[in-house]
């Protein structure tokens, strides 16, 4: 849900910040917790450690980082899909909420165990610069896991849901992951599609998801 400055940020952030009371049903629809169950297990995520997670939302990564005992901060341009996450858990939580864009993230350099990007990357202008400001706040020996879609060709989610990318090329994320100085680079079919309806005209997505992780 980040995204940089610009004509498409404010698209973005005004879809989001008007979808965020209905966003957990609608997340619901486009894919299933095997997202996140998946990228748990390649980060190898250990209770007691630290996490972002980037494009937060509502609180689909957060919730089940919380549920292993790993402290979050949790990141989002989005003040209304915050607002949501803040309500949905109690005040006591190991969880801070931080307004922040792709470019410039809140966190500071090397603090961070984990880094965590769900269907991200596709909101955002320039990804490179994107996932180096991921690998900026990770500490050495932390891991970044993305998550997002294969290319595709459907243009309705670019004018419905404000996306920028219409998915990537897998060897596209391994070579990005590369520039931004993360090694045992692993870019894979997680095995999951994401799936969407048109609401303006007679059409259907169903792309397959890929995920990469890397370490610093």
């Amino acid at each position: 849900m980040i995204n940089n400055v610009g004509q498409y940020n404010m698209d973005s952030k005004q879809y989001f910040n008007g979808i965020a009371d209905q966003w957990d049903q609608v997340r619901t629809e486009f894919f299933s917790d095997k997202v996140k169950i998946k990228a748990f297990t390649v980060a190898g995520v250990k209770a007691g450690k630290l996490a972002a997670d980037i494009g937060a939302g509502t609180g689909f990564i957060s919730e089940g980082l919380l549920e292993k005992g790993i402290k979050v901060i949790a990141v989002d341009q989005s003040p209304a899909m915050l607002e949501q996450m803040k309500n949905k858990f109690p005040s006591n939580v190991s969880i801070e909420y931080r307004i922040g864009v792709a470019d410039r993230i809140p966190i500071e350099n090397k603090s961070v165990d984990y880094v965590f990007a769900n269907m991200y990357l596709h909101h955002v202008e320039i990804p490179l610069e994107a996932i180096k400001e991921m690998v900026r706040i990770l500490k050495p020996g932390g891991r970044l896991v993305l998550t997002d879609l294969d290319e595709h060709d459907h243009t309705f989610l670019r004018t419905e849901q404000h996306d920028i990318w219409m998915g990537f090329k897998r060897e596209s994320i391994r070579k990005w992951f590369k520039e931004a100085g993360l090694k045992k680079v692993d870019v894979n079919c997680l095995n999951e599609n994401c799936c969407a309806d048109s609401v303006a005209r007679n059409d259907s997505a169903k792309v397959s998801i890929f995920i990469a992780t890397g370490e610093k």
